[in-house]
Parts: C-alpha cells; structure tokens; sequence
C-alpha cells in the first residue's frame, strides 16, 4: 500500500514597514525666505524715506576705498581713524539724521520742501474761492451798471440826464453819482426837496440794485459855497437832510431798509472836483453799493468800466 506524502507548507509573512517622516527642511527654507522678504520691504522702505544727503552718507559710510584719516564710525568703542582723506561721515551732509516722518504719517504732515501742510491747503482753497467770489461780484456790478445806464438811455423823458449820472468802481464798491449840471440840478437851490426827475432817476438807481444782496450807503455832497451867516443852517444840514430824502425815494421804491449801511452828510469836505470846490458838480448825491468781498486799494475796474480818478470822463 502506498504512502501519502505529505508537501510542507510555507507561509510568507510580510512586514509592514511605517514609511518615515518628512523631514523639516522645508520649514527652514520656507522661514528663510520670509525673513529675507521682510528685509526686502524693509529695505525699500527705508529708500523712500531717506533724503538723498542720507543716502549719500550711507554710500560714503559703506564704502570701502574712500577713507580718510578723520574719527568715523558710529562713537565710542566702535569709532576709529582711517588713513586717507576724505572719509565716511567727514562732512555735515553725511550725517545721519532721522527727519522724515513715520511711514504711516500723512502726506500733508510731512515737512520735506514742496509738500504742503494742512493750514496751507485751507489757506489756498479759501483765497480761490474768495477771488473767484470777487470775479461775480464785479460781474454783477457790471450789470448793474449796463442796466442803469440802458434804463435812463430808453426813458425819454430822463435820456437828457445821462449826463448827470456818474458810475465808477472805488475800493468800497460801485458807486453811482447822481450830480448837478448846467440848468439840470437834482434839487432845489438850497433846499432837500428833489425835482420829479431826481425822483424817476432815484427809482431806476434802485430797480437796478434791487437784485444784490450787498449793503448800500448814501451820501450827500454840496459845493463850497457857505450860506447866510445869518441863518442857522449850513452844507452839513443840507447834505444830509438830501440824502435822508434820497433814502426815503429809495424806500419807497422797493429797496430793503436792512440792506442800509449809513446815511451820510459830506457838506463840501469830499468835493467831485478838489481843484475848483464851487463847482456845481460837486453838489450831488453819491449811492455806494459796498462790495462783499475786501479789495485793493487799487483794485481794478471791470473791463470797460470808469474809472474813478478823473470825474470828469464819466457819463
């Protein structure tokens, strides 16, 4: 009988092996390059906040061929003597001063030349918006004057006293004139009381100011002439009872009492024709539309206005 025989069994066992670990030197690459791009940064922000006098006496402090034999260095145990002439940090350009502002400072802060401060802005913006202020008022000024002078022109009855109107711009403002002339005088011979014409003209003058804002002072002026001694009434009495009566034409013309600044009697002491104070031009009634804005002594007319240094040019 045959034997069975038997076959040897083999098991294979494997070993599980844990993979190992990825090491860290990624870390310390990555690390590194932060820390490099920190100083890169750092870098440029200290290039734009240098003044070039700095970064001249950083190039003269690094560089190695320019020495001198002048103490350098930064002081104490660090500061030496160099050999040759001129060396780092020998001139006052070279040193090293901290005067520009934190990198988050505002631009209006700083103080290098050409930046401009806060005060300095505000200071600007107000001056143009004043003097583009003034530019509309003597445009309106302007129309006004072209509106008086149209209105009296298309009136018939008042087109021969184009004459006896004066306008011209002083530093005050525009002051229209209205003067005594050659058998057309605006009131009578030593009295307050205006013709009809002095009426019409004086409500016209007002129509044209009535749209403006600006304050108003009326003046009365007479000549030289004195009265009777005997009376007890003189130029200063007569000029300013003239412009009372100017102020209540205008009242009641329509203009606004609030918009007046002063009613005024000059008598002879601000005579039309300082050389020749007798002359009936000088009797006369002066409205002054003040300006809103300051302006020079010898601020400058509109274009193709009068002018206010010969009276005798104005019609």
């Amino acid at each position: 009988m045959a034997t069975r025989q038997l076959q040897p069994i083999i098991r294979k066992k494997r070993r599980r092996t844990e993979e190992a670990h990825h090491g860290g030197a990624w870390k310390i690459a990555y690390a590194d390059f932060v820390t490099a791009m920190m100083a890169f940064f750092l870098l440029m922000w200290l290039i734009n906040v240098t003044s070039p006098e700095q970064k001249t006496g950083i190039a003269e402090y690094f560089n190695p061929i320019t020495v001198s034999q002048t103490t350098a260095g930064s002081g104490g145990v660090m500061d030496g003597t160099t050999i040759s002439p001129p060396g780092p940090l020998s001139s006052d350009s070279a040193q090293l001063r901290v005067e520009s502002p934190l990198p988050f400072a505002p631009r209006n802060e700083q103080t290098d030349e050409g930046v401009k401060t806060e005060e300095e802005k505000k200071d600007e913006i107000a001056k143009g918006l004043e003097e583009e202020k003034r530019k509309k008022e003597e445009e309106a000024f302007k129309a006004v004057e072209e509106q008086l002078m149209a209105s009296v022109a298309a009136n018939p009855e008042l087109k021969l006293l184009l004459e006896n109107v004066i306008i011209d711009y002083t530093p005050e403002g525009l002051r229209i004139q209205i003067v005594d002339r050659d058998e057309r005088p605006m009131f009578a011979l030593g009295s307050a009381e205006p013709f009809d014409y002095t009426r019409d003209l004086l409500q016209l003058v007002t129509g044209a100011i009535g749209g403006l804002p600006n304050k108003v002072s009326i003046r009365g002026h007479t000549d030289a002439l004195p009265f009777n001694a005997s009376q007890n009434y003189d130029n200063w009495d007569l000029s300013a009872e003239r412009a009372l009566a100017s102020r209540r034409i205008m009242r009641d013309a329509g203009l606004d009492e609030t918009r007046l600044e002063g009613i005024v009697g000059r008598a002879d002491t601000d005579p039309l024709f300082p050389d020749n104070p007798t002359d009936q031009r000088n009797r006369r009634i002066s409205i002054i539309l003040l300006r809103d804005t300051p302006a020079e002594d010898t601020a400058a007319a509109p274009e193709g206005a009068a002018s206010a240094d010969d009276p005798s040019d104005h019609t």
